[in-house]
C-alpha cells in the first residue's frame, strides 16, 4: 500500500534541514520533465549575480522574520 500524502509530509518533516531542501528539489524537478535550453544557466548565472550583490555589499537581505511579519500585514486579494 502507497503512503499517504500526511504520511510522507510527516516523514519529510522530519528530515535534517539539508535532506528537506533536497527533497524539495526533487520534487520540482519531477514536475517539470521538459527543461527549456539554457534555463539552468540562466538560473546559475541569476544567482550568482545575486551572490555577488550581497557579498560586495550593493545590497542587503531582509531577516526572514522581518519578511514574515511584513507578508502578515499586507492586504490579501
Amino acid at each position: 500500500m502507497a503512503a499517504s500524502k500526511d504520511d510522507v509530509m510527516h516523514s519529510a518533516l522530519t528530515l535534517p534541514e539539508k535532506e528537506r531542501a533536497d527533497l524539495i528539489g526533487a520534487l520540482i524537478d519531477s514536475l517539470d520533465a521538459s527543461v527549456e535550453a539554457g534555463v539552468e544557466e540562466a538560473w546559475r548565472s541569476e544567482i550568482a549575480r545575486r551572490a555577488a550583490e550581497l557579498d560586495s555589499g550593493a545590497v542587503q537581505s531582509i531577516p526572514w522574520d522581518v519578511v514574515k511579519q511584513r507578508l502578515a500585514r499586507a492586504p490579501r486579494g
